[in-house]
């Protein structure tokens, strides 16, 4: 075999077409088989035909066909029984049995037929085949029965008729060897026989002889090796009964006792080297070769099969010698062979006698498998925890702390089987260095896993912890008395540690209450009623304990923003319900209502004062019997807000206010906004006060920051839930009502233009987004909108809302975070911030309230924003084909000639290579079906076409020049195109023909530069296996549609807009140097691993080599959920 077929990284397709074993598929086939008994078949004797009349008539080749056909129809029997799986495999095996006694070569060309047809080989062997020919011819002449190009045979089969196969092939050989381990394993004539030729078809060119005989060898050799312990078993046994008898007095022995163990025991010995030999045989000959085969699934059945040898017979296979071959493929390239390595092991390491025998190997292999915990394939890093825990666990020295602290991250990681892995590891290591007394285990494992959270470097994803403990430290996270109690101890538990336990007992609470992973973990599941009952319980347990001390909580931790934020949200997973069931539980009620005012009064973070509402809003439900007493509480303190805010205000307005009044009113503004995200407020009329407010702040230019954030809030909410009152009016009334809702409407965006200009950056931002949300809901659409969609942007908003994404979503952020002491956080937030205020001018575009057009200061942007926005521009040009694919592809034209004509003298041609580049970037967008983007090519062209010649009849020929740009969208037009463009082309550019960049974009037009016009027409060829290497590119297939035309006037198109889109207000900033889109992505390590083609070395002298692998920790920060966002 050569040395280049040992290794392969793929294996090849599996196609059943024009294959030689063939599923059998007929009605009368499936018929004949669905009759059969569950037992043995009959099998079929055919009369000897020797000596018969008919013989002397018959051809050479006829004597030999009919002896093909006798031969399989013996065997098919045996095949039938496996591979309908109903037959008693045992009686079959009886019956071939007692055959072969009285015929042995026919029995053994039975069985040599059965493996044959196991392989899916349509030959046969005959008996003057068997008695004739070598191994190597035979095998010869099975492998032209086989057609080149088919690589299906039944051990890779699908369908339900082979599901069992396999264990159908490996039952009938481990059963054949029992059947035959008093006798026939020692005759010297069938398992020899057997044996030399699996080991000559083990060594085969086609696949299927080589992985089935590979197969049935490792499965024999497992079952022989079970044999031989038995027999040494029964040696050493014999050997201790016959050394007692001679031990006896003379007087007690008995010789002819002595003489029949002596016997018994050297025939055994002779057992014992006739199974060796055998062994030896399969092990040499088949092993050695086929565990680096070239076929991943032959390297897995070596591997699998050897972790039987070496737990059934340790004596003679738990060693070195043996165990380096299962360390060795620990570098396999394929995911099923190392994971199959890794059982292996864990089988082994589970066994405490076998520990002595693994210390060389632990010592050699264990860097290895620490390494394979990082494994890009999930399942072999889940198992190579699991093998690192036995390996801690079962040997003297275990892992050292270096090596224990590189599986503890992992209960981050999104891979929830990875991450529980990991968690039932760090488990019991946290228990390893637990006392024993029960009462104090939960608080000591608590106290440990919480300072083991505070030196992880993922605080915010406390929810990955706690699921990753759940299922084997469920217990100790649902302890909520121990919790609570080392909580509310006086000077029992340090701040830090405090912080860390709060946030561990609530997400153990949602863990408990909805009985669902994180979101990044979630598995789509239906929930039994089993299931549904058992969360129920747990949130009637959480209900009944935490309502009467959830109050002491938050009396305790009122004044730390981030605890008592994180505590609000205990009462979301509670039954409410139950606050109504008795009056002791009414005044819980009014204890919590109490402290959760005092909290808004309190505290100005957005984070405090959102939990806040959500559980006053929770309280609030019309379902539960309490929410009017909740109401009046809400009411009260609503009131009294609005009381205080109008007081201040007052004075504001009239010029009056100190710095008490403008705290005052900034922080009852910031609870009624954080309300108004909630309930409908429209009836306190905060509108006016929060216009005049931001109208004198824009005016005065004395802009209080933490005044006005508020205010742009409020009445943007108060805005929305006007809207959906309209929406409930009568036809007489909404008209009406719309009408002043749209002069608010006006105002609001009036006062948020100018805020968009003012220095403080989050004024700008808040009204920007603000602008993005209110005109989604009230923009004039193109189309039928929503009955509120009536407002129209001037042209000034329009300008101005480009002008603010250029400026401040397209810039160089590294001037405003330039600080040292700036983070990678800081930066991350500012990123995403960015993303937002992008995703939402998009929506304006795709939803018809921008004209498409507006997408060039978008699409400008495409490559050198690539990493940090290149997944929202490119779904924003997807969605805009869909709107109308002409217009998208004028668009992209217009949005280059806009960078054409921006060119500066100093720095053309490098300019003009970026222009290039992004036009090369933007064309790959275009559908790879050419039949498709016909028409929209078809504009674009004529449109570049158009701008490339304008002044050439002043002698102007600045913008030929585009044509190179315009060159880079040829190669996806089709041959009907490319001549209507030429004609088009020699008509406009008559007089310039022989210019460069002219004659340059005829050549691309002419040439088919990238793709023959002829291909688009034809369907790829189908690629043959073995027997073809090369295979043409992939040519289009011809499918005829109609694209949409626009009626657009062309000149109107470009007229005017070009323009105004040359130069900006504002200067331009330059890109991130440096993209932080890699704080984004989830940590993912690559695994690649390099295999040998040569012999390994001994086990001593072995070096083992580290290889990166991958796994995923969380992300709380997805780009694709700005997309959702953006097209839901």
């Amino acid at each position: 075999m050569d040395v280049s077929e040992l290794y392969s990284s793929e294996d090849e397709d599996v196609s059943l077409t024009g294959s030689d074993f063939e599923f059998q598929l007929k009605t009368s086939e499936r018929k004949r088989i669905s009759t059969q008994e569950a037992t043995s078949p009959k099998r079929v004797h055919h009369p000897s035909v020797s000596g018969s009349s008919s013989s002397q008539s018959q051809t050479p080749e006829d004597r030999r066909r009919s002896a093909q056909m006798d031969c399989r129809a013996a065997a098919s029997h045996l095949y039938e029984a496996v591979r309908s799986g109903r037959s008693a495999l045992l009686t079959v095996i009886d019956d071939w049995l007692d055959e072969y006694r009285r015929d042995r070569e026919a029995g053994l060309l039975e069985l040599i037929n059965f493996v044959v047809q196991c392989s899916g080989c349509k030959g046969v062997v005959t008996r003057e085949m068997l008695s004739s020919m070598q191994n190597a011819d035979i095998i010869s002449h099975l492998t032209k029965e086989f057609n080149e190009d088919s690589v299906s045979y039944p051990l890779v089969s699908l369908g339900s008729q082979w599901r069992h196969f396999r264990e159908g092939v490996c039952e009938f050989v481990s059963l054949l060897v029992r059947g035959c381990r008093n006798t026939l394993l020692y005759d010297d004539f069938l398992f020899s026989s057997l044996i030399a030729l699996l080991t000559g078809l083990a060594d085969s060119q086609v696949r299927a002889f080589r992985h089935t005989s590979t197969l049935i060898a490792m499965r024999l050799m497992s079952s022989i090796v079970s044999v031989a312990a038995d027999v040494n078993a029964q040696a050493m046994m014999t050997q201790r009964r016959c050394e007692l008898e001679k031990n006896k007095p003379v007087e007690h022995r008995a010789i002819d006792r002595v003489e029949e163990l002596e016997n018994s025991y050297r025939e055994l010995l002779e057992h014992q080297e006739d199974l060796r030999s055998l062994m030896s045989g399969i092990f040499k000959g088949v092993f050695v070769h086929r565990y680096r085969d070239k076929v991943p699934e032959i390297r897995a059945v070596c591997m699998e099969e050897m972790g039987v040898w070496l737990r059934e017979n340790p004596v003679r296979f738990l060693n070195d010698e043996h165990l380096k071959y299962v360390g060795w493929m620990l570098h396999d390239k394929q995911a099923a062979v190392r994971l199959q390595c890794v059982l292996t092991l864990q089988k082994l390491y589970e066994e405490k006698d076998f520990i002595s025998r693994l210390e060389l190997f632990t010592s050699r292999f264990k860097e290895r498998i620490v390494c394979m915990i990082r494994d890009k394939d999930s399942d072999v890093a889940v198992e190579a925890v699991k093998l690192l825990l036995l390996i801690h666990q079962q040997t003297e020295d275990g892992l050292t702390e270096d090596e224990c602290a590189a599986v503890y991250p992992l209960v981050f990681a999104t891979h929830r089987g990875l991450a529980c892995a990991a968690g039932g590891f760090l488990y019991h290591t946290l228990c390893s260095v637990l006392d024993g007394h029960s009462d104090k285990r939960s608080v000591s494992f608590l106290r440990l896993l919480a300072h083991f959270f505070i030196k992880s470097e993922y605080h915010d994803h406390t929810a990955y912890l706690v699921d990753s403990l759940w299922d084997v430290a469920g217990t100790e996270l649902k302890d909520w008395d121990v919790m609570t109690s080392l909580l509310l101890q006086e000077g029992g538990v340090e701040d830090e540690l405090e912080s860390a336990m709060i946030d561990i007992m609530m997400c153990a609470v949602r863990q408990a209450a909805e009985a669902t992973p994180p979101t990044s973990r979630s598995q789509k599941k239906t929930v039994t009623a089993k299931e549904k009952r058992l969360q129920a319980q747990e949130r009637r347990r959480i209900t009944n304990h935490f309502i009467p001390v959830f109050p002491q909580l938050l009396a305790k931790f009122s004044t730390d923003v981030g605890k008592v934020s994180r505590l609000l949200t205990a009462p979301l997973y509670f039954q409410l319900e139950v606050y109504g069931t008795s009056g002791r539980l009414e005044k819980c009620l009014d204890l919590l209502l109490s402290q959760v005012c005092d909290i808004m009064l309190k505290h100005r973070k957005d984070c405090v004062l959102e939990a806040c509402v959500r559980v006053l809003c929770a309280l609030c439900s019309d379902c539960y019997s309490f929410c009017g007493r909740v109401e009046r509480a809400v009411s009260q303190l609503l009131d009294s807000t609005v009381e205080k805010f109008s007081t201040n205000v007052s004075e504001i307005l009239q010029g009056s206010a100190d710095e008490d009044d403008f705290y005052g009113a900034a922080s009852s503004l910031n609870i009624l906004a954080i309300f108004s995200s909630a309930r409908d407020m429209t009836g306190r009329d905060l509108f006016e006060f929060c216009f005049q407010l931001l109208k004198m702040g824009v005016e005065t230019r004395e802009i209080n920051e933490k005044l006005m954030v508020p205010a742009l809030k409020c009445a943007a909410f108060h805005l929305f839930w006007k809207g959906v009152a309209i929406t409930k009016h009568t036809a007489a009334t909404q008209k009406a009502e719309l009408k002043r809702v749209l002069k608010s409407l006006y105002s609001f965006c009036v006062v948020c233009q100018s805020c968009l200009s003012v220095a403080q950056s989050r004024i700008r931002n808040q009204a920007f987004v603000c602008l993005c949300d209110v005109l989604i809901v009230f923009g004039r659409t193109e189309g039928d909108g929503s009955p509120l969609q009536h407002f129209s942007l001037d042209e000034s908003l329009k300008a101005e809302m480009a002008s603010f994404i250029i400026d401040y979503v397209f810039s160089d952020t590294d001037s405003e975070l330039s600080g040292e002491d700036e983070d990678e956080e800081m930066k991350m937030a500012a990123l995403l911030q960015r993303r937002n205020q992008l995703a939402g001018y998009c929506k304006l575009i795709i939803y018809g309230v921008l004209e498409l057009r507006a997408a060039t200061d978008i699409l400008k942007y495409y490559n050198k924003f690539y990493k940090d926005y290149g997944d929202i521009i490119k779904e924003t040009l997807s969605k805009s084909k869909m709107i109308s694919s002409v217009e998208s592809a004028r668009t992209v034209c217009l949005c280059l000639q806009q960078l054409f004509s921006g060119l500066e003298q100093d720095s053309r041609d490098e300019e003009l290579m970026e222009i290039r580049s992004l036009a090369k970037k933007l064309a790959v967008n275009f559908s790879i079906n050419l039949r498709l983007v016909r028409q929209p090519l078809l504009a674009l062209h004529q449109d570049g076409i158009r701008f490339a010649c304008q002044g050439l009849d002043k002698g102007d020929l600045m913008n030929l020049s585009f044509l190179e740009i315009l060159s880079e969208f040829s190669f996806k037009l089709l041959q009907p195109e490319r001549k209507k463009l030429l004609e088009y082309l020699r008509h406009v550019c008559s007089s310039v023909l022989n210019r460069d960049f002219v004659r340059m974009y005829e050549r691309s037009l002419t040439s088919g530069s990238k793709e023959s016009p002829a291909s688009a027409a034809q369907t790829p060829r189908r690629k043959r296996r073995r027997t073809q290497s090369s295979v043409g590119g992939l040519e289009t297939a011809a499918v005829v549609s109609h694209a949409r035309h626009d009626d657009m006037d062309d000149n109107e198109f470009t007229d005017g807009f070009l323009r105004k889109s040359v130069s900006r207000s504002r200067p331009r900033s330059s890109p991130l140097s440096q993209s932080v889109q890699s704080h984004l992505s989830s940590l993912s390590l690559a695994h690649e691993d390099h295999s040998e083609d040569e012999e390994e070395p001994e086990i001593e002298d072995y070096d083992d080599e580290d290889s990166e692998m991958g796994f995923v920790l969380p992300s709380t920060h997805s780009s694709a959920s700005f997309l959702e966002d953006l097209f839901k």
